[in-house]
């Protein structure tokens, strides 16, 4: 695997000229001045990424990174950790949210065992094609109590997600989306936002499962307790990974990291997968540049993590199932922005004069 370091380094900003010059078509398209609004955004954006004046989406694909983690014994969510092994099994037979928004969009879905507690058996699964096996370790520890994992293991994360995202990416997708599963990772997901965006425990952790107002305030407690034991540098993205963090968030950022590395868009789901953004920008500012916000959630700190990577959602309507299902749904939108740019004409080729 490449080092993390030699990854950053080889990330370069999306390609200003050619934002400039899908501005300046725009301006000339058969139509009131930007008048599609904020799909106009989404081609611009997708011309600077690919170096083109006329965005292709190409094949997609959903990954879906599994983990468990130590700070569920803390009865942070409404749902035994026993749920994300079925959900996996789930996810490869087709049958979960995400399957059906997937084929909305067209996508295919792939599962990354990051840090899932038991050992997952790909003889006994379906689709066990769609299944990659990048375990760091059996689930993190408890971080209100001790670090959740390594500084190396926060790494080894990090770089096994961009490995796994680097082989789909070589098998012919064009754009990915990312998504989550494991119980109890809203948790590590609010002590993240927390760190690196400055908000209150109130302001970013929500109800994640659907837990009562009792477990919100064990999670907000578990949170704030995990945050001044450790105290982690939010500059540093591989120390707030591994104080608070999950095997399955360093999955994502490290998709991130390999979209951007490739020069390929990434849409980025949920308030999980935002987590992962946070320590994707944190390593390499400039993989921005190839993030799209897929939806808003209703997690309360989702729009404060937003607001503080610059992304606006695609969407809002209202959802916190995760998985992956808002950043598909957004894949049919970026595909109607990159059709769009390519193929209303401008009043010269439609002849139309001034």
């Amino acid at each position: 695997m490449k080092e993390l370091q030699e990854i950053v380094q080889g990330i370069r900003p999306a390609d200003r000229s050619f934002m400039e010059k899908a501005k300046e078509r725009t301006s000339r398209l058969v139509m009131p001045p930007r008048a599609l609004g904020r799909l106009h955004d989404m081609a611009e954006k997708l011309c600077g990424i690919e170096k083109t004046e006329r965005p292709e989406t190409g094949r997609k694909a959903v990954l879906i990174f599994a983990g468990d983690h130590g700070v569920a014994a803390d009865g942070v969510s409404a749902f035994p950790q026993e749920v994300t092994v079925a959900m996996v099994s789930t996810f490869l037979a087709g049958g979960a949210g995400i399957n059906a928004m997937a084929r909305h969009a067209g996508a295919e879905v792939f599962v990354v065992d990051m840090g899932v507690a038991r050992d997952l058996d790909p003889a006994g699964l379906p689709n066990a094609g769609r299944l990659r096996i990048m375990k760091v370790d059996k689930g993190t520890k408890n971080f209100t109590r001790e670090p959740a994992m390594t500084r190396d293991q926060a790494r080894d994360s990090v770089l096994r997600g961009f490995e796994a995202a680097s082989r789909v990416l070589e098998e012919g997708y064009s754009l990915l989306g990312t998504g989550d599963m494991g119980i109890g990772n809203t948790t590590p997901s609010a002590a993240i936002g927390m760190c690196v965006t400055g908000a209150s425990a109130d302001e970013m952790a929500g109800r994640g499962t659907g837990i009562d107002d009792r477990g919100l305030s064990r999670k907000k407690e578990a949170i704030e307790t995990g945050l001044a034991l450790h105290r982690p540098d939010s500059a540093d993205g591989l120390d707030v990974l591994s104080k608070v963090g999950g095997f399955e968030i360093g999955g994502i950022a490290g998709c991130i990291l390999a979209a951007a590395y490739r020069r390929k868009p990434v849409v980025v789901d949920g308030f999980i997968s935002t987590a992962g953004a946070l320590i994707a920008a944190a390593l390499c500012p400039a993989s921005t540049d190839y993030m799209f916000a897929g939806h808003v959630s209703e997690e309360p700190g989702h729009r404060i993590m937003l607001r503080h990577l610059g992304l606006s959602p695609a969407l809002d309507l209202g959802m916190r199932l995760g998985e992956g299902t808002g950043a598909a749904l957004a894949m049919s939108l970026l595909d109607a922005a990159a059709r769009m740019h390519r193929e209303v004409m401008t009043f010269e080729e439609a002849g139309i004069p001034g």
